[in-house]
């Protein structure tokens, strides 16, 4: 039987068992962080979250429009997902992993095919000069070259996904070669993101809040690292 809501863990006389661990998320000793847009954007999340079927088309949605808008937090979502795999609602690790991974390749590749299909008015307008033909060219050989492993390591980069997926499209790196590896880049994220939040929910079963925190802190982490190694590379 799904947990409580959140909001509705405290009854007026009596404190219901979940209520115990979700007392962390809420709300006498958090009223100022929830206050926060972090808070609210947390409080948000959660609700949408707490229920299933409900919660696996979120997740879903999130990580098709990250992928075009990489303000959306699908990653947060993914991983808070995974830690309410462990308590509160008990959702299905299994449906969080797949519609995570099936919303992201659908979302890669619909930035693919804006930069493909609508990217030539772009690129007519701010990609004409010598440098940046010549940063196009650049950037259509590093994909020839290291197409794989570029799509692969820019998916666990926010932001960077955006740019790689649409600049395949507009430099017209081929689609199934794409297709291809885009798929393993979104079930490594998938698994990556939800199991961060799933043994995080393990590991602090009682203190959810800092399960959520290690786990996103951990992720944020990892996608310095990968940025910083990128970056020296170039200029190797």
């Amino acid at each position: 039987m799904p947990g409580k809501r959140p909001e509705e863990a405290v009854s007026a006389g009596s404190r219901a068992p979940s209520a115990t661990v979700w007392s962390h998320f809420r709300w006498s000793d958090q009223r100022q962080t929830a206050s926060t847009l972090a808070g609210r954007v947390f409080d948000s999340l959660l609700n949408l979250l707490w229920d299933a079927p409900q919660a696996y088309l979120i997740v879903f949605a999130l990580s098709i429009g990250d992928a075009v808008l990489p303000i959306l937090p699908s990653e947060t979502a993914v991983i808070l997902a995974g830690v309410l795999c462990t308590t509160g609602p008990k959702l299905t690790l299994g449906w969080v992993i797949a519609a995570a991974a099936a919303g992201a390749w659908i979302g890669d590749n619909t930035s693919y095919a804006l930069g493909r299909f609508a990217g030539e008015p772009m690129r007519r307008r701010f990609f004409t000069g010598e440098r940046s033909t010549r940063t196009l060219t650049w950037a259509r050989a590093q994909l020839d070259r290291r197409g794989g492993v570029i799509i692969l390591v820019s998916r666990f980069i926010p932001g960077g996904r955006t740019a790689t997926t649409f600049t395949s499209g507009l430099t017209h790196y081929e689609w199934r070669r794409f297709a291809a590896f885009s798929a393993v880049a979104a079930v490594f994220w998938s698994l990556y993101a939800s199991l961060l939040g799933y043994f995080g929910g393990k590991a602090f079963e009682d203190r959810p809040v800092l399960a959520l925190l290690v786990a996103l802190g951990i992720a944020f982490g990892l996608g310095i690292l990968v940025e910083g190694i990128r970056k020296l590379r170039e200029r190797a």
